[in-house]
């Protein structure tokens, strides 16, 4: 689908091809970010529990999971310009089942072939800013591109929260579809040819052993959520888990080519930097479920007022991330990792010590430092990602990251909210998976325990970036 290039007309417009890779980096921010507001209402409306309002945003991201990995070689395979258009296609029409949803199980339908489209989007996006710029503006792009991510979810909540009040839930998902429209003409007339190597091979065996890891990982993780006498099963699943992911490891290590590159895990930085991507978005995806239900639940805010609320967290990350991207084309992304997660840290703890009656100056202090953390820390991180790994292998790096980042927020939502019930249901003195009407101080309790896990396993990440820093000082 791409058209024939030279380096120098690559080059020049390079700017064009970003942005027409950002904006459905963009739609897909939007997506997430409003129907996250929406879910206190959607649980509401199709009479379903808090457990399972969150599959509506874990379906997505386990779909998303299950195939990046496949998505990414496949676009190495047959080149990045031609699977990221379809993509673009696959989004759109997964938007406009959920907005034709009338049933839960529709909008699981929906949001299921939407993952798939988000799936090939992410896999590639990263590549192709990768392979169209040079090192000296790497940073840069990858900052711009985080920018236009922070737009998506700084405009999601605002506009999200309007629409659901003034038109019903189901409207949310036409925010974005003119702009999957626009960006599916431009790929198809301006995307320039970009690397494939035809020789390489898609393995399917590695892609369905992985869906299944990641699948019994997740299915543990629901059985957690519904108390101690399902602890047992959970515990089962994991053991299953761990024995196909061993010969998951075994049989990728033989292949020759693999859907997981593990040779990729031997570059130290790529490394720890991925696992610190993974812990910052654990942090962001625990926050950005449970805030919704405390401001309309617990504060009793509109949806529009909540998705205001929710607002300041793009707002801080749209004016950030693109200096931090810059910055770290000039000073190294090491030490802005290092300031970012020490920020994010404390706005977690402020976080933390939110109460039913706090002044809605406390919330949003810990969410500026949060966002201002977590915005600083993300496009350098991302950086380090794709600057380590060959140029033949920005296609699996970039896909391994967005993997990475999708595994943080389902681990983040699902672990999180384990963690919620488990705790709610020990202050109730009986089991729950929902809000309870009228127990605020329950949902408090379940809240702070989120935070403050979120807080530690940022504190991991903190250290490792401390590491890295030295390291490179050495």
């Amino acid at each position: 689908m791409g058209k024939a290039m030279s380096r120098e007309e690559i080059h020049n417009k390079r700017w064009l091809i970003w942005t027409m890779v950002a904006v459905i980096t963009f739609a897909n921010c939007v997506d997430s970010s409003s129907l996250n507001v929406a879910l206190p209402i959607i649980a509401d409306q199709l009479g379903v529990s808090m457990a399972q309002v969150e599959l509506v945003v874990t379906i997505n991201l386990l779909t998303v999971i299950g195939f990046i990995l496949s998505f990414g070689r496949l676009g190495d395979i047959k080149g990045k310009d031609k699977i990221f258009p379809i993509g673009i296609a696959i989004f759109f029409a997964g938007s406009v089942i959920s907005f034709f949803a009338h049933s839960y199980v529709m909008l699981l339908g929906g949001r299921l072939v939407a993952g798939v489209g988000s799936a090939i989007t992410m896999a590639l996006n990263q590549g192709i800013i990768a392979e169209v710029f040079l090192n000296g503006e790497r940073g840069k792009a990858m900052g711009m591109n985080g920018s236009l991510v922070a737009l998506g979810m700084m405009l999601g909540p605002s506009i999200g929260g309007f629409i659901v009040d003034l038109c019903g839930w189901n409207a949310i998902f036409l925010i974005h579809v003119p702009i999957c429209i626009i960006d599916f003409i431009c790929c198809l007339l301006f995307l320039p040819n970009l690397n494939c190597d035809s020789n390489l091979k898609i393995d399917a065996r590695g892609s369905f052993g992985f869906a299944i890891v990641i699948i019994m990982i997740y299915l543990a993780v629901k059985m957690l959520q519904k108390g101690p006498e399902y602890y047992l099963t959970c515990l089962l699943l994991l053991i299953l888990a761990a024995l196909i992911g061993f010969f998951f490891y075994k049989s990728e290590r033989k292949t020759q080519d693999p859907m997981l590159d593990f040779s990729l895990f031997a570059i130290k930085i790529f490394t720890v930097s991925l696992f610190c991507s993974f812990l910052s978005f654990f942090a962001i995806s625990s926050n950005n479920f449970i805030v919704p239900f405390y401001l309309q639940k617990v504060v009793g805010y509109s949806a529009s007022t909540a998705g205001q609320l929710m607002m300041i967290y793009s707002i801080i990350m749209a004016v950030v991330a693109p200096f931090s991207g810059a910055l770290a084309d000039k000073v190294g992304a090491e030490i802005l990792g290092v300031i970012g997660l020490s920020t994010g840290a404390v706005g977690l703890l402020i976080m933390s010590f939110l109460g039913a009656d706090s002044s809605v100056w406390h919330y949003i202090v810990g969410t500026v430092l949060m966002s201002f953390g977590f915005s600083t820390f993300q496009s350098p991180n991302t950086t380090l990602i794709m600057g380590t790994v060959p140029p033949n292998k920005t296609g699996a790096a970039g896909s391994m990251n967005g993997l990475t980042r999708n595994l943080g927020n389902i681990f983040g939502i699902s672990l999180s909210t384990a963690l919620l019930y488990n705790l709610m249901s020990l202050k109730l003195g009986y089991s729950t998976t929902t809000f309870v009407e009228g127990q605020n101080d329950a949902f408090m309790f379940g809240m702070h325990g989120v935070y403050l896990l979120a807080l530690g396993l940022v504190l991991i990440g903190l250290v490792l970036s401390i590491v890295r820093l030295k390291n490179k000082a050495k």
